[in-house]
């Protein structure tokens, strides 16, 4: 368990996901120096979690105004402005939980006592990797059908990454197309797709943070420790929004855009 200052956002962040910001708020121009007064090399980041109701966390409880599970946030740049803000570039990094909220006067920000998720993600990937892959009555324990079962998960793995794959390449050209942007978002579509190819959990967080999805959708992606749980997910995600798409011709609103910031590490 671990101490980590918060930076509440209407939206969450997602691993691998560059997220720039604009500090302005006095709290928060003290959380960026704060930051940079740690010492060189060690990590300077913030969690990240997405406001649940409202957008003034402190008018009403913050337990309850916050999801519980959010995404640290890795200090890449910063550039000091003249009115004594910040303008800052992040990176998501690991996935935590909210155990307890720390509100005082100094830090004038919120801290929080999280769990880290990685011991949940490694787990949980091990179960969803294995999840309707075992005949009636289990498989025999030995070797050579474990080493088929694992076959067998990684092939269907593969035809999972493909079907999202092409079903994000779809959507995304009939919201470019209803947006009138077809050359811009195409090109950028098909560099990003490349850039996660081979990686699966990279690939479901840059579906999660770039489908205009609601607050809850996404918070709901990021809660999930298996990929491919996300990925199935996020198929039939995407599978309803394209429906919505080509039977109302409309883009859901407030358009955001591909809202998620469009880099992917």
């Amino acid at each position: 368990m671990d101490v980590i200052p918060l930076f509440p956002l209407g939206t969450p962040l997602f691993p691998g996901v560059v997220l720039p910001l604009q500090v302005f708020e006095p709290r928060y121009r003290r959380l960026v120096r704060d930051l940079l007064e740690l010492p060189e090399g060690g990590a300077r980041c913030f969690g990240v979690v997405a406001i649940r109701q409202g957008w003034e966390v402190e008018d009403i409880a913050p337990a309850e105004a916050l999801y519980d599970v959010g995404c640290t946030a890795l200090l890449q740049t910063v550039r000091p402005q003249p009115d004594g803000g910040f303008r800052i570039v992040t990176i998501g990094d690991e996935r935590f939980r909210l155990l307890d909220l720390l509100v005082g006067e100094d830090p004038p920000y919120l801290q929080a006592e999280v769990e880290w998720l990685a011991d949940e993600e490694a787990a949980e990937e091990a179960a969803g990797d294995q999840e309707g892959l075992t005949a009636p009555g289990g498989w025999p324990a030995d070797p050579p059908h474990d080493e088929l079962v694992s076959e067998v998960a990684r092939g269907s793995m593969e035809v999972l990454v493909r079907g999202v794959g092409d079903l994000f390449g779809r959507y995304v050209t009939a919201v470019a197309t209803l947006t009138g942007d077809v050359d811009g978002e195409g090109a950028d579509t098909s560099e990003l797709l490349e850039a996660v190819a081979g990686e699966p959990r990279a690939l479901s967080y840059l579906v999660a943070s770039a489908a205009l999805l609601t607050t809850e959708d996404r918070q709901g992606l990021l809660a999930e420790s298996a990929t491919r749980r996300r990925l199935q997910t996020e198929s039939r995600l995407l599978r309803r929004e394209l429906t919505l798409l080509e039977t109302i011709g409309a883009v859901p609103a407030p358009l955001q855009r591909f809202a998620g910031p469009r880099s992917v590490n």
